[in-house]
């Protein structure tokens, strides 16, 4: 073995609701609050949801690219309202650094 520590990865999702984007990371298998920063009313710019990942301590994988997925607010219902997800892979930065 080496020693060296790999870090775990883990999924940030940001999504908007009542107008205000949120983006989190989402922790499975763990009773931790997930981290979670809120943003204004306008859509958040690559540098503003890196920078937000970095005030919570994480950083993007390198190479991770941002993917966005439509879903319906109401499932099954053709007239429901839009929800758009954005989601990224991303790494803890005390693991990065430990």
């Amino acid at each position: 073995m080496s020693g060296e520590t790999t870090a775990r990865e883990f999924t940030a999702q940001m999504s908007v609701r009542e107008g205000r984007w949120r983006l989190y990371v989402a922790l499975m298998n763990t009773t931790e609050r997930w981290p979670e920063h809120r943003f204004g009313r306008s859509v958040p710019t690559f540098m503003d949801r890196t920078d937000a990942l970095s005030l919570l301590g994480f950083e993007p994988v390198p190479g991770a690219e941002w993917t966005w997925t439509e879903d319906s607010e109401i499932p099954g219902d053709p007239a429901s309202p839009v929800v758009l997800i954005a989601a990224t892979r991303v790494r803890s930065w005390s693991e990065v650094n430990a």
